[in-house]
């Protein structure tokens, strides 16, 4: 028989993440040839996920350039990726999220007429400013994609108000599970400073990250403010900001964050230390989206530091909450997770609407069906508690 042939496409650490456990799988399905290709829109965080995860692009289009525009990015990936589906000539062509990585690889594929396949489908804000360009990144994918692969009902419900088929969706939790049981060892050690150092068992460690564009100025200063208002008013706080490379980014928390007690600006981490870092916090402030997925799969409460979020389901089920970016709401609402123990309590323990760590699976199967090899789809995910590697 011959094999079908699936190209996945991405290009920054977030997208290598989730589907570098769907690249393995597929690599070892014997009805399936895959080709990796890279955009490579993030150059050193994808380089350092591509090794950890042992993946080799087939195709890299390495268009990386200093102070790019999303305009840069969309040009160069649409061009770039013209030419290797024309070489190719794919059956399928794979896209993750919401990256322009995202949009410029599942518009290509629609230019040559190949089939495109969206993993992490059906994500919505209402707000087309809100992640941005995040939130019509993944419109514009959908109403290009034919297959759907969506991580919760809710995002299922999202593609059918737009009218996509629901033969062509399939539930299928979020591969960032799947990755995220791979990585992550309560034996884990760190051995860089300031971690290697921190008291983890004595001190309730607070994970920030924060650099999204549309927080950039007077919100993130506002956020910033809560975080040294934190630190300043328990003593038993550290915090650990692991700080985008972003100029701006890095002039902001160096000025309102610099220097103070407790509280470590590092650089970026690679994904093995920061799933661990992930495990060992108290609580996670962000205003990023995968990790309020990849938290609440460690019973790590997540305070959202964003007005919306397109993830929906954890508030829902109470593992995360929108915290906002004003300065006394942020302060507050991680006060309340740090002082009343219950309701730290029921956010940590809720139950995690975001995958059972077989989301690639699923994908795989569901794939294997639309090209005529499984007679049936896989069974939807749904949500129930947790199943934790045992060793977290």
């Amino acid at each position: 028989m011959k094999k079908i042939r699936i190209m996945t496409v991405f290009g920054t650490r977030p997208e290598a993440i989730k589907m570098a456990p769907l690249v393995k799988l597929m690599r070892q399905n014997r009805y399936i040839e895959t080709v990796v290709c890279v955009t490579a829109q993030h150059r050193e965080m994808l380089d350092q996920v591509l090794g950890l995860f042992d993946i080799v692009p087939d195709y890299d289009l390495d268009i990386m350039q200093d102070r790019q525009t999303l305009t840069d990015i969309t040009v160069r990936a649409l061009k770039g990726l013209e030419g290797v589906i024309n070489k190719v000539k794919p059956d399928m062509l794979l896209v993750h999220g919401d990256t322009t990585t995202t949009f410029a690889g599942s518009l290509a594929g629609f230019y040559q007429h190949v089939k495109v396949g969206h993993v992490e489908a059906g994500l919505r804000t209402f707000d087309r400013y809100s992640p941005f360009p995040e939130e019509i990144n993944r419109r514009l994918t959908g109403v290009m994609a034919d297959m759907h692969f969506a991580p919760t009902s809710g995002a299922k419900a999202n593609l059918i108000r737009e009218g996509v088929p629901e033969k062509a969706i399939v539930i299928t939790g979020n591969t960032v599970i799947d990755a995220l049981m791979q990585v992550v060892n309560s034996r884990y050690s760190f051995t860089h400073l300031p971690l290697k150092d921190i008291d983890f068992h004595s001190k309730r460690v607070i994970l920030l990250t924060c650099h999204r564009r549309e927080n950039m100025g007077a919100p993130m200063a506002q956020i910033f403010q809560a975080v040294r208002d934190l630190a300043e008013s328990y003593r038993d706080i550290e915090v650990v900001y692991p700080v985008h490379r972003n100029p701006a980014v890095v002039d902001a928390a160096h000025s309102v964050l610099g220097g103070r007690e407790r509280i470590h600006l590092i650089e970026p981490l690679d994904y093995l230390p920061f799933a661990n870092l992930i495990n060992r916090c108290y609580m996670v402030l962000t205003d990023s989206g995968g990790i309020q997925e990849e938290a609440p799969s460690l019973g790590k409460p997540v305070l959202v530091l964003r007005e919306v979020t397109e993830r929906p389901e954890a508030v829902q089920a109470g593992t995360v909450k929108l915290a906002g970016v004003n300065r006394a709401d942020v302060f507050r609402a991680a006060s309340q997770l740090i002082e009343n123990g219950n309701l730290y309590k029921s956010m940590a323990e809720a139950v995690n609407p975001y995958g059972d760590g077989k989301a690639s699976h699923r994908i795989v199967d569901a794939l294997l069906y639309y090209h005529g090899i499984n007679r049936t789809l896989p069974e939807d995910f749904m949500a129930k508690a947790p199943e934790r590697p045992a060793d977290i």
